[in-house]
């Protein structure tokens, strides 16, 4: 059973998610609600729940501001937000759970699936690329990336190049040791900036600033500055010609 605390300072919202936990979600159990940070904090010290449900925007206190106040985060945080896209992708990045307001009930049980299959929340380490991703605003840098051993943290400028493997995905850094991801291609497609990522094929994403050269034939193939080659579909080779070509 895990414990589950909601932080939100919309009373129907809180009465929403009550709902869909108690009719959706058996294996949790709601302990506390807070109505903002202030109490939320105070719930999460006496509590200690093992997830966390938080609203962004909140009076007195909003969401970030809470978390700052707190040291430790041993608990698995699950935004419940109607914030902007930029706040939306730089959670994404972080590799933390969202829900959208009005809240999706299968939505909703993937968020809880996730939070009792990892071991580790990683909270800390993930709350400090959201937060340096939301300081930028400009280009979204940091990302957490996870991995069958856990969750590793990277500057995307690092990827050189994703490949397919299934339902997961190998990446190669420039000065990294290749790794593993959970998530498919098609999860990096969505979630990766696409004035700097190209995807060649349906196995293949590559960074454009890491392109040694391009190999003509049917579609052809894209030597990277790693030694590694992608391979260019047919009908990715207009778009990536376009791309590619206004950049050399």
């Amino acid at each position: 059973m895990l414990t589950a605390i909601i932080i939100d300072d919309e009373q129907k919202g809180r009465l929403a998610l009550r709902e869909k936990l108690h009719d959706y979600c058996p294996d949790v159990k709601l302990i506390g609600e807070a109505a903002d940070g202030i109490e939320g904090l105070q719930l999460i010290r006496e509590k200690k729940p093992a997830i966390v449900f938080l609203d962004i925007e909140m009076p007195r206190m909003d969401g970030f501001d809470m978390l700052q106040e707190l040291p430790e985060k041993n608990f698995h945080l699950i935004f419940t937000t109607a914030y902007d896209q930029y706040a939306i992708k730089a959670i994404r990045y972080a590799a933390f759970d969202y829900l959208l307001k009005p809240i999706d009930i299968e939505e909703l049980r993937n968020a809880v699936k996730r939070a009792g299959t990892q071991s580790q929340p990683h909270t800390n380490e993930k709350l400090e690329v959201l937060q340096q991703n939301l300081q930028t605003r400009q280009q979204l840098n940091k990302i957490a990336i996870p991995t069958l051993e856990g969750m590793l943290f990277f500057n995307t400028t690092d990827i050189v190049h994703l490949e397919a493997q299934s339902n997961y995905t190998t990446i190669y850094f420039t000065n990294a040791p290749k790794l593993i991801a959970s998530r498919t291609l098609k999860e990096f497609e969505e979630l990766l900036p696409s004035d700097i990522f190209f995807r060649t094929h349906h196995s293949f994403i590559i960074n454009l600033h890491h392109i040694k050269r391009y190999i003509k034939g049917d579609g052809g193939q894209i030597e990277m500055q790693n030694g590694h080659f992608a391979l260019l579909s047919r009908r990715k080779k207009d778009g990536f010609m376009e791309i590619w070509g206004g950049m050399i």
